[in-house]
């Protein structure tokens, strides 16, 4: 029997109310640059509300008096922290305990029959890991600003951060299989699930691969912007999109992705986020791979490495712009002196600026 038109206008809206009332709340946008150009965030709040443990504060230790003894006085084998009062730096360690090894407690780090002792290497790592954050508090203003970094930045309550990298073992292929030579056509995470190279990080969070686009002369001329550093240079950006919980527009006018007077202030700070992340990859990480056992090593025996998600894990901000720095002073270190791997590399402790200007877009509205 067929259905009169009537019956069917009704069942079509009573479906529609049905669905309507099973509809999931709305995203919402927030335009960050100049109308007409596509310049619109889009915030998930399921995603948002998922996210919020993990960007919580943790509880901020009493603060403690730089009056008295210093530590490197009072203890023995203190090489960082040691200009610390004993109060201040008893404090930092308590701290410490809880952003990294809470679960564990000091004897993760500490020797029980000895705690200057060195014989764990989770205490040379926490040394090193400790000059690398007061040389980020005091040397990469130009990425983290005054806001700062402290070891729960990264690690959240983990012994380990849950957001690290290895090089990526080489994946067998057929020989003459289209991108064999390019490290892709093998789905990664890192990069969507595409066909992109599957190790974005290494070429630029590791070595010194230039990121760019578009080339400004012809592939005659011996320039290296063809499609194959394009697809490199798009599966780091993925990265990066997915790391700080954006799209492209964060950074980039979409009338023009490559054009620096267009794009947003935040593409500078990324800029020097990038850099940062090799600097701290190759003096700090790196030079630490013998000190890991076998078993904390990647497939190809490299140790873990940092990268945009370490810090961020999901927000455009780490700790949505919440400074504990503030709170925990003693991490920032008045100047903190070059790594002497860094030293020993010839590497600056920060890259000059972008000899570009940034135009800042218009303030964020929200759209309807």
């Amino acid at each position: 029997m067929r259905m009169t038109r009537t019956a069917l206008c009704a069942t079509a809206l009573a479906f529609t109310a049905f669905l309507s009332g099973c509809e999931r709340p709305p995203v919402n946008s927030v335009q960050r640059g100049y109308r007409g150009t596509g310049m619109v965030e889009v915030y998930n709040p399921r995603v948002l509300a998922s996210q919020a443990p993990s960007n919580a504060l943790p509880q901020v230790q009493p603060p403690a008096s730089p009056d008295g003894p210093k530590a490197s006085q009072v203890y023995q084998n203190v090489k960082v922290l040691g200009d610390l009062s004993v109060g201040e730096f008893t404090r930092v360690m308590l701290a410490m305990t809880a952003w990294v090894a809470p679960q564990q407690g000091c004897t993760y780090c500490h020797a029980a029959e000895g705690m200057a002792s060195d014989a764990l290497y989770t205490k040379v790592v926490a040394r090193r890991m400790l000059e690398m954050t007061r040389h980020i508090n005091s040397d990469w203003k130009t990425h983290v600003a005054e806001t700062g970094v402290t070891c729960y930045t990264c690690h959240r309550g983990q012994p380990v951060p849950s957001k690290v990298w290895f090089t990526a073992a080489t994946q067998k292929q057929a020989t003459g299989m289209v991108g064999n030579d390019a490290g892709q056509n093998k789905p990664a995470v890192a990069t969507g699930l595409s066909s992109l190279p599957y190790d974005p990080y290494t070429p630029f969070l590791l070595q010194t691969a230039e990121i760019r686009v578009a080339g400004t002369t012809a592939l005659q001329t011996g320039n290296r912007h063809s499609i194959k550093q394009t697809e490199h240079t798009y599966g780091l950006m993925m990265h990066m999109s997915d790391s700080l919980g954006v799209n492209c527009t964060y950074c980039h006018n979409s009338r023009s992705f490559s054009d620096w007077d267009q794009s947003t202030p935040q593409r500078g700070t990324a800029w020097y986020g990038i850099r940062m992340a090799g600097d701290l990859n190759v003096n700090y990480m790196a030079p630490l791979t013998s000190t890991f056992p076998p078993n904390r090593l990647g497939p190809t025996g490299d140790v873990a490495k940092v990268n945009c998600a370490t810090c961020h894990q999901g927000a455009f901000k780490p700790l949505y712009g919440a400074s504990m720095l503030k709170d925990y002073p003693e991490l920032s270190g008045a100047h903190s002196a070059m790594a002497p791997a860094a030293a020993a590399s010839g590497a600056a402790a920060a890259p000059a600026a972008p000899t570009v200007a940034l135009a800042a877009p218009a303030a964020p509205t929200a759209t309807k």
